[in-house]
């Protein structure tokens, strides 16, 4: 049974990342962002598909796999008892019939599957001492202990998954070479025990393809059934006399439901070494409470329709009592997930960057608890940078000073440029005070790239952008025009002011040629100046002005301010 995110419904909320307890939904792409599930990440848990606002979470049985098996005629079907709920109106009887109208040769109810499990269990609770025992039955819990909680696998209870042992025990009366199908919620995430694990929905479809309808199906039992009674077990696999036996405020016994409590439960283990007794966790209320059985506002009412077809207790044993041998097998796991290489997390965590007190982030806008497993997912490939904000805000940043600042010579950009000369106009018409602009050209710039190369032609760039710098105020916007053009903004200058600023821009550059050892009138600047005056304004760019006076300078001779 697989999780699958539909790309066309998807529009990367990350909604489904914010849930996931085992970081099994990789985010990559750049633009757009692209979410897939990590299949040997999945546990199956389901929380993603309620929180995706969009529906874009799919679930995907083995149903290719489980139609060919039905097409036989000569395989089991291992049908969950919480599908009354989803075939309702359909009654438990004509849901049977209908399976069997599919081709399944036997159809069973899940019922033996538990009954073999509490009587594991029940052996188990007898022994002494045992100290900690976790409950073993829901399969997202024994995969999220086995993902992230290691320290708590040697406490897992040695029992199988119910119908893992009802498949055992299955294969044992008729034969190795049965198949076998389980349709329900909560499948085993691994193994070979099972055939094909299908949903509910997938059952309707071969329903459908098979041209069955199990409304239309009679109302009474066409075969004999199998077992539907309970003799030692309640739903899950425990045994009632257990649960009847420890109350819930017992020390020996305590029930946990939630994948929350496995960090408490793990410290209180593997680090304090208390003896927690009993532990009955399941990652939620039951299978009618997992996201596969339906909406959350109907849980009370599938749980009455439950309890209204429940059969009734049988006294006797419902299970062969010579066919048991294979039961109560231990877990087979396999390795932990693939762990991120620590020098790759180390190199996303110093992307994230810490916050203003020197503490990670930890703000979980990503969809991860903490920055550490951001960067473990990222290092893995299983989430993108674009995920975490104060990485993107400071990109931002970084984005907004590179568009503002000329990254050879320090000074403002053309746009800067642009967007505070509007300013300065409207400034002026408001105040009536004018301002100037000089325009600068060095000379014979192409002459020092062709002599000396362009990286000398950097430098002085970058040595006549300080002597810019320098030489204005910091209420002035000195600006690279573009190559080897300067333009400055003197606020709340007039055209003598602006002359002497020019006159000593152009002797402090034709100075900087001299600093750097080239030869004499080599390095030196042509200056246009330009005036706006608020009692006469120009219908003429400012700019423009500026620059036919810097063409007046240069025929003039160069090395001039006009």
């Amino acid at each position: 049974m697989n999780f699958v995110i539909d790309a066309e419904l998807c529009v990367a909320c990350l909604a489904c990342v914010r849930v996931c307890p085992t970081d099994a939904v990789a985010v990559a792409g750049d633009e757009p962002l692209l979410l897939q599930i990590v299949d040997e990440a999945c546990i199956r848990c389901g929380q993603c598909l309620p929180a995706c606002p969009h529906g874009a979470v799919k679930v995907n049985g083995e149903i290719g796999k489980a139609l060919a098996i039905a097409s036989e005629g000569d395989g089991v079907l291992i049908l969950s008892p919480e599908s009354v709920a989803h075939f309702y109106p359909a009654t438990p009887e004509q849901l049977i019939n209908a399976c069997y109208a599919a081709g399944f040769r036997a159809v069973t109810r899940g019922v033996i599957g538990d009954e073999l499990v509490a009587a594991e269990y029940l052996k188990l609770w007898e022994e002494e001492p045992w100290g900690t025992m976790i409950r073993s039955t829901d399969p997202v819990v024994v995969e999220t202990v086995r993902a992230h909680y290691p320290e708590l696998v040697p406490y897992l209870a040695p029992v199988t998954l119910p119908p893992v042992a009802e498949a055992r025990y299955l294969r044992a009366q008729y034969g190795p070479d049965l198949q076998i199908v389980y349709a329900g919620t909560c499948p085993p995430v691994t193994g070979s025990d099972l055939d094909a694990a299908i949903t509910f929905g997938d059952l309707e479809r071969i329903f459908q393809i098979r041209g069955v309808a199990a409304v239309d199906q009679p109302v009474f039992f066409e075969r004999v059934p199998e077992e539907r009674r309970r003799h030692l077990s309640a739903a899950g696999g425990l045994p009632l006399a257990l649960l009847d036996e420890s109350k819930y405020s017992s020390r020996r016994f305590r029930k946990i439901r939630g994948l929350d409590a496995l960090p408490a439960v793990a410290r209180a283990v593997a680090v304090d070494r208390f003896d927690l007794g009993f532990v009955d966790i399941l990652s939620t209320e039951g299978p009618l409470d997992h996201p596969l059985s339906g909406p959350r506002e109907k849980l009370y009412w599938r749980r009455e329709l439950l309890a209204s077809v429940e059969a009734p207790r049988s006294r006797q044993p419902v299970v062969d009592s010579g066919v048991v041998a294979s039961i109560g097998a231990t877990f087979a796991f396999k390795a932990r997930p693939l762990r991120a290489d620590a020098e790759a997390v180390a190199a996303v965590l110093e992307q994230i960057g810490r916050g203003p007190n020197g503490r990670p982030w930890d703000c979980r806008a990503c969809g991860f608890e903490t920055c550490a497993r951001f960067a473990e997912a990222a290092a893995l490939g299983r989430a993108s940078m674009r995920q975490c904000a104060p990485y993107q805000e400071r990109r931002a940043e970084e984005a907004h000073r590179a568009a503002a600042v000329d990254t050879m010579t320090g000074l403002s950009t053309y746009r800067v440029l642009r967007d505070r000369l509007a300013f300065e106009v409207e400034r002026s018409k408001r105040s009536n005070e004018g301002f100037a602009v000089l325009f600068l050209d060095l000379d014979r710039f192409k002459e020092v790239n062709d002599q000396f190369g362009h990286e000398a032609g950097n430098d002085v760039l970058r040595a006549v952008a300080g002597e810019v710098r320098n030489a204005v105020r910091a209420s002035d916007v000195a600006a690279r025009y573009g190559g080897d053009e300067f333009v400055v903004i003197l606020t709340r200058t007039d055209l003598q002011g602006g002359a002497r600023v020019g006159e000593a821009l152009r002797a402090g550059i034709e100075g900087v040629g001299r600093r750097l050892g080239y030869p004499a009138g080599l390095v030196t600047v042509s200056i246009g100046l330009a005036e706006f005056d608020p009692r006469q304004p120009s219908e003429s760019d400012l700019l423009v002005a500026a620059d036919r006076a810097l063409y007046r300078a240069k025929a003039a001779g160069r090395n001039a301010v006009a």
